[in-house]
């Protein structure tokens, strides 16, 4: 293998041999190099066992034979699945599900130019609501470990004796034991939510050692730079190493001051009263006032930007990476003594002060959210976009949702943590009571989402009724088949639901805004829970509402099962991961911008790996070079020719199918891929071509402006090939969707026009009219794109 790499590498004996190289960049779900290249034997040219380059064992040395690949490429696969599969305990990243959406979010805004101010206060206004989205998981770490097992539970004797494993920690059971005085307890349950901290931390550092200190080509920006170009061309776009180190102290340190908090409050609360001691008052005051002053700090940090994409940064603010989340550690620490000083006559009553807590958070989110979208509609209002989604608030709907997620899983897990520690309901207080009312706006939501989802049935199905023309119009002279033209219809107009997706994301979005304050209204008027707080009215409502609540709880454990048990599956199975597989390499896509904690972004190791193969390759060979993407590597692909110089990315053919460039990425995230940096694209590759077919619920076309667009965007493909027995085909041909766009002859057609565009040395002159209706010859250098 290490002579593979050397030859593959420089070019062999021969430097120059203008050897012809297609670059095949795999989709959603992955394969293996035997699959892309058609071989059972392959050889690793370079990269490691996460993400590599592949060649057939005989293709190794093909440099140095160049009279042996005259009229065709030389093959090789770029091979990254492993950079979002592995074992089952990869799932676990899901449960940090809300830290990836509002992270997605951040990267949704809409396209502005000369609007530098409000461009970086979206970013701001993200990261905030990636910091509350912190406090609320280490919030509700605490109020299961602190208020519900050590506060409420341990101190109630009934509940202690239920749960033995308690016993040490009751003051009826131990008959007074060291640890059965209410701060004691606060301060051995903290270790609970500073373990969850403590892990998120670690996380984020390993990854970020693995992912973001990869780092890109190092070359200069170009002073002069386009504005049109995507900022995904900047040297920096893919090294966000500075900003998560930044973030992840911030975080961190917040979640501690947290912990802190949860401590510290309540015995600073008890020292307050008339006749306390006064050195304990005076200590909890000061310990209140350096949580307060570094929580400053903490809010400081986040707001500052701390990214670079015009140039490589290569520092750390080391005195913020280090020494802000040690100072968080020692307040904890100070806090946790203070909290377990011995104090007489206190005892555990009630709630701790959860409530306001969690209806501060939530106040907090929604406030943000609400000017988010405010900036949001400023900057789509500056430069429209008919195609962004949800014409430009597609970055405030999917924060709410983000927001929404974080409610539900922290009031789902207090409330089932809650149901086992007091099956009777007769012992315990229970959660805060915004956090039940957040769980039982959760069956009414459903009804909406249900009802959203029968309208698109219906939608859907009139669709498939009027596609079934076009299915015949489409296979001429061929004997109908009702049965099969029904099938190809549905599937035709079931793709076509992709397009409906800021609908329902806008409809959802707008219905958990509006429920969540009515949640945060109820709970806050009333001060109970929605059962009792209907008590007394009509029947119906008081039906309606512990309906709601005792609903909300189950859905809530039952989604958290069946969440955990498809993750675990998506990694192990191929199959499902290519069915939700698209989502989720969306969300991992995305540098970590927002939110430290978030999974980390594949892309800054794929995209500078494809930078280097593509920026080395050319540059010792000379040679030509067509980088093919399927699916999600489309994205890949473009996000690496962006990534090179432009006297090489002159030197590139861009070969996409089955894109979401457009469809998704475009229509979401409009300032990185809308029409105008998709234009600049195509004009600075040497040629792009795309293909794309009618059934596929993914890939699309890139709808450029102008010549532009029929000189990238072949006529969709002809799905499936035949629609009858043919001599050709004297079985049915499958309808292919998504995938197999390699058996299509167009493939090939297209993939020779790009290669016959490209020479040595000097680029092929560019045409912007129509496609032309045949494969040039070799010699030609004049071909259509």
């Amino acid at each position: 293998m290490k002579k593979a790499q050397e030859r593959a590498g420089t070019g062999g004996t021969d430097a120059r041999s203008g050897t012809a190289l297609e670059l095949l960049v795999h989709g959603v779900g992955g394969t293996t190099p035997a699959e892309m290249l058609d071989d059972p034997r392959t050889v690793r040219v370079t990269g490691d066992h996460i993400a590599a380059v592949f060649r057939r064992t005989e293709d190794a040395d093909a440099e140095s034979r160049p009279e042996d690949y005259r009229g065709r490429p030389v093959p090789e696969a770029y091979v990254w699945c492993n950079l979002t599969s592995g074992n089952g305990t990869r799932a676990l990243w899901l449960l940090l599900l809300p830290f990836m959406v509002v992270n997605i979010a951040h990267w949704m805004r809409p396209a502005a130019h000369g609007r530098t101010r409000t461009v970086r206060l979206y970013g701001l206004l993200l990261r905030l609501t990636g910091l509350t989205l912190t406090v609320l998981l280490v919030a509700a770490a605490c109020e299961v470990a602190l208020d519900l097992v050590a506060w409420q539970c341990a101190g109630t004797r009934a509940c202690a004796e239920r749960h033995t494993w308690l016993g040490f920690l009751s003051p009826v059971v131990s008959d007074g034991g060291w640890w059965s005085t209410p701060g004691r307890r606060l301060a051995l349950a903290a270790a609970v939510p500073a373990a969850l901290t403590g892990l998120l931390w670690y996380l984020s550092l390993r990854t970020w050692r693995a992912y973001e200190s990869q780092q890109p080509m190092d070359r200069e920006a170009d002073p002069e730079e386009d504005p049109r170009r995507a900022a995904l061309g900047r040297p920096g776009f893919w090294y966000g190493r500075r900003l998560v180190a930044r973030l992840r102290g911030a975080h961190t340190a917040a979640g501690l001051l947290t912990v802190a908090v949860a401590v510290g409050v309540p015995a600073a609360r008890f020292d307050r009263r008339p006749g306390g001691p006064a050195l304990l008052d005076t200590l909890g005051w000061v310990l209140l006032g350096a949580l307060a002053a570094v929580g400053v700090a903490v809010v400081a940090v986040v707001c500052r930007r701390g990214r670079s994409e015009k140039r490589l940064d290569r520092r750390l603010d080391e005195h913020l990476v280090r020494r802000l989340p040690l100072a968080a550690l020692l307040l904890f620490v100070l806090a946790l003594l203070y909290g377990g000083w011995s104090r007489r006559g206190w005892t555990s009553q009630g709630r701790l002060a959860g409530d306001t807590a969690f209806g501060g958070i939530a106040l907090v989110q929604g406030l943000l959210v609400v000017v988010l979208a405010v900036v949001a509609h400023l900057l789509h209002r500056s430069r429209p976009d008919a195609r962004a989604a949800i014409r430009g608030l597609g970055g405030p709907a999917v924060a709410m949702l983000a927001c929404a997620l974080g409610g539900v899983m922290s009031g789902g897990v207090s409330q089932r943590v809650s149901d086992w520690m007091d099956g009777t309901g007769a012992f315990l207080d229970g959660p805060p009571v915004l956090l039940t009312w957040q769980a039982s706006v959760i069956p009414p939501l459903l009804v909406v989402v249900l009802l959203m989802c029968a309208v698109l049935a219906r939608h859907t199905l009139r669709l498939a009724r009027a596609e079934r023309d076009a299915v015949e119009h489409d296979h001429p002279g061929e004997t109908g088949d009702p049965g099969r033209t029904r099938r190809i219809a549905l599937t035709r107009a079931t793709a076509m639901l992709t397009d409906r997706a800021p609908l329902i994301v806008a409809i959802t979005s707008a219905a958990t805004l509006l429920l969540g304050a009515g949640a945060l209204v109820g709970a806050l008027t009333t001060e109970k829970v929605p059962g009792e707080a209907a008590r007394g009215t009509y029947a119906a409502l008081q039906g309606a509402a512990q309906t709601a609540q005792e609903l909300g709880s189950w859905l809530i454990g039952l989604g958290f099962i069946l969440f955990v048990t498809w993750g675990r599956r998506a990694y192990k199975d191929a199959s499902a991961r290519r069915t939700i597989g698209i989502l989720w390499d969306v969300g991992t896509f995305w540098p970590r911008a927002a939110h430290p904690f978030a999974p980390p972004c594949y892309a800054e190791r794929a995209v500078p790996d494809l930078t280097w193969r593509m920026a080395t390759w050319t540059r010792a060979t000379g040679g030509r070079l067509v980088i093919s993407g399927h699916s999600q590597g489309s994205v890949l692909a473009a996000a690496a020719s962006w990534q090179l110089e432009p006297s090489v990315r002159r030197r590139v053919a861009l070969l996409t199918y089955g894109s979401p460039l457009e469809r998704l990425y475009g229509r979401w995230f409009p300032a990185h891929f809308g029409p105008e940096a998709l234009a600049s694209l195509h004009e600075e590759v040497d040629c792009w071509r795309n293909l794309y077919r009618r059934t596929d619920p993914i890939g699309g076309p890139m709808r450029l402006p102008g010549e532009a667009g029929p000189a990238v965007d072949r006529p969709p493909l002809k799905d499936p090939l035949t629609y009858g027995r043919t001599e050709l085909h004297p079985l049915p041909a499958p309808v292919l969707g998504h995938s197999d766009y390699q058996a299509d002859p167009a493939f090939a057609e297209e993939r020779a026009r790009l290669l016959a565009r490209l020479r040595p040395e000097v680029p092929a002159p560019r045409h912007t009219g129509g496609a032309a209706a045949s494969v040039p010859a070799a010699d030609d250098r004049t071909g259509d794109c």
